[in-house]
């Protein structure tokens, strides 16, 4: 899997060469996502949500009245 973005980062900057300024932009931002993806660890996807101190449930435990 890593070999697959690896491949589509190059392709990106590949094609950045010859965009304009704008689209170039993009596409090296593009390749930048993609070489994040194709390394293994911590940094790979999104970020795991914190976790909470007080489940949900006894936050909105309370009688209902304001």
């Amino acid at each position: 899997m890593e070999e697959f973005y690896s491949g589509f980062a190059q392709r990106a900057r590949d094609l950045a060469e010859k965009a304009d300024p704008f689209t170039r932009r993009r596409l090296l931002d593009l390749a930048q996502r993609y070489e994040l993806k194709s390394r293994p660890g911590p940094s790979y996807g999104r970020p795991s949500p914190p976790t909470r101190a007080t489940p949900p449930t006894v936050l909105f435990s309370g009688s209902g009245e304001a």
